[in-house]
């Protein structure tokens, strides 16, 4: 798949130079010319820092703490007890996160009053992460699981480390787009 995508990339970059030389007025910016080079090797960090980017981290980052704090089935007292205390956090956090954005003059609302698109929508991934790292390592700690800071930080690296190749999926598909967007769109 990555190949595919990196092959596709350099297809783009002929396809745009041909395209570009052989009908001057048709619109199409060649990637080979020296503003395309200038463009994607000025561009490059643009077109990777998204919030898709930002999106992936944390996620992956919750996913390393659950997978490495959590018991899917409780075995001991300090399990049940850790569920009962993730439990209550977590309603805790969800209600502080809804009276922020459903209350009447709530802060995470748009000006217009609505919630699409608002704080609140552009926070809802960013904010559900934080909610399940913090649930997890809550889990974690009073399980047993996690003893020292450096148990969590390596939850944190774990998840990381998982979602490794989607990382590099996302630089290959995110310049791709980008590349798409500048050769035929303006």
């Amino acid at each position: 798949m990555a190949l595919t995508l990196l092959l596709a990339q350099l297809l783009l970059v002929l396809v745009s130079w041909i395209l570009s030389a052989a009908s001057p007025t048709s619109g199409v910016r060649s990637m080979l010319s020296e503003e395309g080079i200038r463009w994607f090797l000025g561009h490059f960090s643009d077109m990777l820092a998204t919030p898709v980017l930002v999106c992936l981290l944390l996620l992956a980052m919750a996913y390393g703490c659950m997978v490495k704090g959590v018991a899917l089935k409780a075995q001991n007292i300090r399990e049940h007890r850790a569920r009962l205390f993730t439990f209550i956090f977590l309603l805790v956090y969800v209600g502080v996160i809804l009276a922020l954005a459903l209350l009447p003059q709530a802060i995470l609302r748009s000006a217009s009053g609505t919630l699409w698109p608002s704080p609140f929508s552009a926070s809802l991934v960013p904010v559900t992460a934080f909610g399940l790292m913090v649930a997890a390592v809550v889990y974690g700690v009073v399980a047993g699981r996690f003893s020292r800071l450096a148990d969590v930080y390596d939850a944190l690296l774990y998840g990381i480390k998982s979602a490794a190749p989607l990382l590099l999926f996302y630089v290959l598909i995110a310049q791709l787009f980008e590349s798409l967007c500048y050769v035929f769109l303006h």
